[in-house]
């Protein structure tokens, strides 16, 4: 195997989370952070040993895709990496927590939540983007999400969604009411502070901060 086709080594990939923590050190108290260092420090090390020679070579990350149209809707989105099989994506997110807090998150609609559960959801906007994205030539055939903390049993999880046609004409529905509302200014319940988030992205109509409403609104995955 050539140098350049290798992983870095443990130490480089602990170090960048801890450079990644240092940079962020005020959003923590000295416990907080003490304790997210320790946590991680062992969690990734256990991680990275774990899925090291499984690990798609072939890879983008952290991929910002912009200027995308659907149906009239304009649409952004950061990914956290895409694995590529040819032209063939499989979208990773990555995600923390506990895994069976989340599995209802990962469902598809049903009578219980007619509009699917937020990573579901989250997962099909994605091949809607990508799919979408003029620039190139690529075509999700799923999405994975990734969950970087071992379940109780102390095994690390993967979740993969395979999208049907179905589910794009779904979602691509709930992003058109969505844009509508917007529109409409029906979602709007504005401050007037100047550096309120939620106020500017309705004055600037940005649909992608929008989509917080439609995938997962705690999570930072759509900007």
């Amino acid at each position: 195997m050539q140098e350049r086709e290798k992983f870095p080594e443990l130490k480089e990939f602990m170090d960048d989370f801890e450079w990644y923590l240092h940079r962020h050190r005020e959003n923590f108290t000295k416990e907080e952070f003490n304790r997210r260092m320790e946590q991680g420090q062992i969690v990734l090390t256990e991680y990275y040993q774990y899925y090291l020679n499984s690990w798609n070579k072939v890879v983008a990350v952290e991929r910002t895709i912009r200027n995308v149209v659907v149906e009239g809707v304009p649409l952004k989105g950061k990914l956290d990496k895409l694995e590529f099989d040819g032209t063939n994506v499989n979208v990773v997110d990555y995600k923390t927590g506990d895994i069976e807090k989340a599995r209802k998150k990962l469902l598809p609609p049903d009578d219980k939540e007619p509009n699917g559960g937020d990573y579901w959801r989250q997962a099909v906007f994605y091949k809607i983007l990508v799919d979408h994205y003029d620039q190139k030539n690529w075509k999700v055939v799923s999405t994975e999400f990734d969950f970087v903390e071992p379940d109780k049993k102390k095994q690390f999880k993967k979740e993969k969604i395979v999208i049907s046609p179905a589910d794009i004409t779904t979602v691509t529905q709930q992003i058109k009411t969505v844009w509508k509302k917007i529109q409409d200014r029906e979602l709007y319940t504005g401050c007037g502070k100047s550096d309120c988030h939620w106020c500017n992205f309705v004055k600037e109509n940005d649909m992608a901060v929008a989509l917080h409403e439609l995938t997962d609104p705690d999570d930072e995955t759509v900007e």
